[in-house]
């Protein structure tokens, strides 16, 4: 699984989350709501600045994004892009299928 973060989600991030270079987001599945490719799970996103047991991880601007290897089964089969929503004013995710399901 690849993450890609865009500037203006990294910008997002910085601003409402109060992030400086060394912290982290770690992004996971959890109960409730929909995806573009899941019913029932949505994507939950939360500052963790000690990705022990990371499994992705991608840093932008100073900030390490990243999976835990306990979320694989929600991100199996799809690199993760984050993108900022202007509409929403917040992050966007997109779900791009990079070949592991078949």
């Amino acid at each position: 699984m690849k993450i890609t973060v865009t500037k203006q989600a990294s910008n997002w991030f910085h601003n409402e989350m109060g992030l400086k270079s060394g912290n982290g987001v770690r992004f996971f599945g959890k109960v409730y709501g929909k995806t573009p490719v899941h019913d029932g799970f949505s994507i939950g996103m939360a500052r963790d600045d000690r990705a022990l047991h990371a499994s992705s991880t991608t840093e932008y601007d100073g900030v390490r994004y990243f999976v835990d290897g306990l979320d694989d089964w929600f991100f199996k089969g799809y690199d993760l892009t984050v993108d900022y929503d202007e509409k929403t004013d917040g992050p966007k995710y997109e779900y791009i299928n990079n070949g592991e399901l078949k």
